[in-house]
């Protein structure tokens, strides 16, 4: 399968890409040797500071690293301008969506999405019907998918608009370059990541209820330190210099939010929430969940407290209301998709079930609940006995699969054991609503799949990181 490649186009090696050109010319003047002890540096940098990614039920998951290649990846500022672009008008969709959903719910009643596939989704919240967040903001971090198929064709893979990960990652990368490759950095002009701290620390202020007076009290709830993302919570709580809770940490009275604090309770405004809505409260959602605090719910109900992302917006998360996104994007919009989906077969639908049965060699099968990289067929490199196996998962439960063909992602210079080599990649920008504005950081996480070959990137399937230059204008 021929592939664009992000360094040379389609030109196989025969040109350079303008905005490549530097890096090339860094590479060609660097020995194997250099580079080689320049990604050792990483490594034990990385390891030094505790960059790690747990995978449950292996022995070793807490000392797991996230693989970081060292040559960085290249977007152009024209690039960057019509991805920009789409992010917002595929956010402010978004929005508009869960915002309905909970709502009027017009999108259901004019058939835009199927109402069965909301009462049936598991993500959607009956607690969450009518009871509209501070400021009307149900998405404040969404981590967008995207991945290139051409020169200028970008494609949203996923939507991650529950508690997307990996900010940190992107944040870290671009450290490690400063201190391993300053000279290389200083001689272009790369858009700076680092606002992005700022920026999301004034979106969780700036959705802050009406009742809090002068600065508003945010903390970040994580799972604790068993969690497989717990090092980026401690890392963005630390940078937010916001206080980092657990469930037990927190207690409500009179349906506000207090924090247990050395000098006394400490009412609190915003939290910035990295659990699942299941978790949050047990006195709503699951009984025996002792991640969140009694009453949580209630005050958030009551208008007391802010949740970013809102409980509800799991629903957008699901990929089967994933394949409906052009036409919920033209319906709150009134504008064509700026970034276009994969296209997807819907396995619920018998015609689409039929063709993905006929073609599952060819296609990528995704449960719709599915995340990490887990619970999916990639047909051109599965066995006879994997594709029989979900053969038959496909005919006992269509409706919780999507299909998908099997892209040309696009590859990037990579540094493996071998020297350099094209590694497909995928990117994951993050988009900031808060109630006064946009933003969106200049660049985001990229993913690349070290295997030769292989198209999953996910750090749970053996994926690494690399940095995100995007050059300035």
């Amino acid at each position: 399968m021929s592939c664009y490649d992000e360094m040379h186009g389609w030109s196989g090696e025969a040109d350079i890409r303008d905005v490549y050109q530097p890096v090339h010319d860094w590479l060609m003047q660097s020995p194997p040797e250099l580079l080689e002890a320049r990604r050792r540096q990483a490594e034990i940098l990385f390891r030094r500071i505790g960059i790690t990614f747990a995978v449950y039920g292996e022995a070793e998951a807490s000392e797991r690293l996230i693989p970081f290649d060292i040559v960085p990846r290249m977007i152009a500022p024209s690039e960057w301008t019509k991805l920009e672009a789409g992010l917002r008008q595929r956010v402010q969709a978004l929005n508009a969506f869960l915002a309905d959903l909970y709502g009027p719910q017009e999108c259901l009643r004019a058939g835009v999405v199927p109402a069965e596939l909301i009462w049936r989704n598991p993500q959607f919240r009956l607690e969450a019907v009518k009871r509209p967040p501070p400021h009307g903001v149900y998405v404040h971090v969404a981590g967008i998918d995207v991945v290139r198929t051409g020169e200028d064709s970008f494609h949203v893979l996923e939507d991650n608009v529950r508690t997307p990960s990996g900010v940190s990652y992107m944040l870290e990368n671009r450290e490690a370059m400063l201190r391993l490759f300053p000279e290389l950095l200083a001689e272009q002009r790369v858009a700076p990541v680092e606002t992005y701290i700022d920026s999301l620390l004034a979106t969780l202020k700036s959705v802050a209820p009406a009742h809090a007076r002068g600065e508003p009290n945010v903390a970040l709830l994580t799972p604790g330190p068993y969690n497989s993302a717990f090092y980026e919570h401690s890392f963005l709580a630390d940078k937010l210099g916001v206080e980092l809770v657990e469930g037990t940490d927190l207690f409500v009275r009179d349906d506000v939010v207090f924090m247990r604090c050395t000098d006394g309770p400490k009412r609190v405004d915003v939290i910035y929430r990295r659990i699942d809505d299941d978790f949050l409260d047990p006195l709503v959602f699951r009984p025996d969940s002792a991640l969140g605090s009694p009453g949580l719910i209630g005050a958030y109900e009551a208008g007391n407290v802010a949740l970013a992302n809102a409980p509800g917006t799991g629903v957008a998360d699901d990929k089967a209301v994933y394949s409906y996104m052009p036409e919920i994007v033209r319906f709150f919009t009134g504008s064509e998709p700026l970034l276009q989906n994969v296209p997807t077969w819907r396995c619920r639908e018998p015609d689409a079930l039929a063709h993905v049965l006929d073609h599952l060699p060819e296609l990528v099968v995704k449960e719709v609940n599915g995340s990490g990289g887990y619970g999916m067929l990639v047909g051109p490199a599965a066995s006879k006995a994997e594709i029989e196996t979900f053969r038959r998962k496909l005919k006992h439960a269509p409706e919780g699969f999507i299909a998908q063909p099997t892209l040309a992602l696009s590859t990037c210079p990579t540094f493996v054991e071998s020297g350099l080599a094209p590694r497909h990649v995928d990117l994951r920008p993050f988009v900031l609503t808060g109630a006064d504005e946009v933003r969106i950081t200049p660049g985001g996480l990229t993913r690349v799949a070290l295997k030769a070959g292989s198209l999953v990137v996910n750090s749970s399937q053996g994926g690494g990181t690399k940095d995100t230059w995007v050059l300035a204008e």
